[in-house]
């Protein structure tokens, strides 16, 4: 993987790519470096070159020696301007940092890992779709009737809607309706993406310091967002049925939470979906005790009609909805929406209008006609029976491999056991181009884990599952 016919020395060479990965935050804060006889090994150099590109990373304050214990990726060193004037709340019961590699995942996804051989491979570890899949016609067509030059002047040199454009949301409040969720046009706000509309929505019920309660495991860039917003975390045990009631009583009564951030269908990573049983305690507790409901529904697009939500039970009441488009069409695009009751939906405007002013109009009226026409419902069936044939390959290969699932494989993600330190296999799997998702991602405090997340659509290749039995056997 290092040339020795370059005109960089071996050890520049190392130093280089360890840093372009600390700086891309594919290696954050915190990592653990390979020893220096394992990295001397899996680089077929001395472990003199290894040592000489240590002390480089470790000049440019990019890595640290901790004595008996090895190297690690340094901590960013703080602004102290900014650290002057921060003002951050007192760590008090439930306060957790940020996962130290909340947004590697992400930036792996969005930058693609380099292969020494070719283009990047399907990566075990995508939280998406491949690009393949999400092709259709139909998007286009849309925009260009969307876009004739009376509509484009109309709609490109003006804001939109505080709320969104009111075509979108009218088709929105039918689509709900598919699934037992009442909601008029005017309890809808689109966002930029769903991501957008739970910080819209934490914004707004939320202060700095107070608890809020979120499955775990859970979805990392989540636990990050909250984390920096000042909130304390209350991790709550995810379970074949959905989240561990007695955990969540617990919690109110010593601490309080204003919120609950959840995903009922198709969880990420676990693909579990919430039983009618829990989904009635669940919402039970939110009355008791107080606190909101947010369900994140972003995979919903995925799941089988039948699956239970818990705004279809409770009206918009204590719940609140999240869903959006990435998953299933045009991730660019960054089209969301979040659905509340009347008391909630001024004051959420407001807030979108202090993040973001207005979403861009073109894109949700192209939304709305394909909506209208059921484009987006047909593609999505037809998205569901490939993935169905792509799980079922997947798991055989994942089984083969000597793998075993945590939890019944359903929807887009398996929660897989290894059997080995997924954090230390996922390094491996970097050097070879493969981005793993390691299941400490997916917990609110980082902890060792043998679990990884895998993404079906793009695990059905024989080749990942060869490469990943190997790497594994190697540690």
């Amino acid at each position: 993987m290092l040339s020795r016919s370059s005109d960089q020395t071996l050890t520049d060479q190392l130093a280089g790519r360890f840093a372009e990965r600390i700086r891309s935050r594919l290696l954050p804060p915190g990592s653990r470096l390979p020893s220096v006889r394992e990295c001397a090994r899996r680089h077929d150099v001395s472990p003199y070159t290894v040592v000489a590109a240590y002390d480089q990373l470790q000049a440019q304050g990019l890595i640290e020696a901790r004595r008996h214990r090895g190297y690690f990726v340094r901590e960013p060193r703080p602004d102290p301007v900014r650290a002057r004037h921060a003002a951050a709340p007192s760590p008090g019961p439930g306060r957790s940092s940020a996962p130290i590699d909340a947004a590697t995942l992400i930036r792996g996804m969005l930058q693609r890992m380099p292969r020494r051989d070719g283009p990047p491979r399907n990566d075990p570890g995508l939280g998406v779709l491949p690009q393949s899949w999400l092709e259709t016609s139909f998007l286009g067509a849309a925009v260009r009737r969307v876009t004739t030059s009376a509509s484009l002047h109309a709609l490109s040199l003006q804001y939109g809607e505080p709320a969104g454009d009111a075509l979108l949301r009218r088709a929105l409040s039918h689509k709900l309706a598919d699934l037992d969720i009442r909601a008029e046009p005017g309890q809808i706000v689109t966002t930029v993406g769903a991501t957008h509309a739970l910080d819209v929505i934490c914004r707004t019920l939320l202060r700095p310091g107070d608890a809020v309660m979120v499955d775990e495991p859970g979805w990392a860039v989540e636990f990050g967002r909250l984390s920096q917003m000042g909130m304390r975390i209350l991790p709550v045990p995810r379970r074949p049925e959905g989240p561990d009631l007695a955990v969540m009583e617990a919690y109110c009564r010593a601490h309080a939470p204003k919120l609950f951030i959840t995903v009922s269908v198709l969880h990420n990573p676990t693909g579990g979906n919430l039983s009618p049983h829990a989904a009635h305690r669940l919402l039970g507790l939110a009355e008791q005790f107080g606190f909101h409901v947010v369900e994140d529904d972003t995979y919903g697009d995925l799941a089988p009609a039948h699956a239970t939500r818990l705004t279809a039970l409770d009206g918009l009441h204590r719940t609140l909805y999240v869903s959006g488009f990435a998953k299933i069409l045009a991730p660019n695009w960054r089209v969301g929406y979040l659905v509340a009751g009347p008391e909630l939906v001024e004051r959420l405007i407001d807030t979108k209008l202090l993040t973001t002013l207005t979403t861009p109009s073109i894109l949700e009226q192209a939304l709305a006609h394909c909506l209208e026409q059921g484009q987006i419902r047909r593609h999505a069936e037809r998205v569901r029976e490939r993935l169905d044939a792509a799980r079922s390959r997947a798991v055989q290969l994942a089984l083969a491999a000597g793998c075993r699932f945590a939890a019944e494989p359903q929807g887009l993600f398996g929660w897989v056991d290894t059997g080995v330190d997924t954090d230390r296999l996922a390094q491996r799997m970097m050097d070879e181009g493969y981005l793993l998702a390691p299941g400490s991602l997916f917990h609110a405090v980082r902890q060792p884990s043998t679990l990884m997340r895998i993404n079906f659509a793009s695990t059905q290749d024989a080749a990942v599952w060869e490469d990943f039995t190997r790497l594994r056997d190697s540690l």
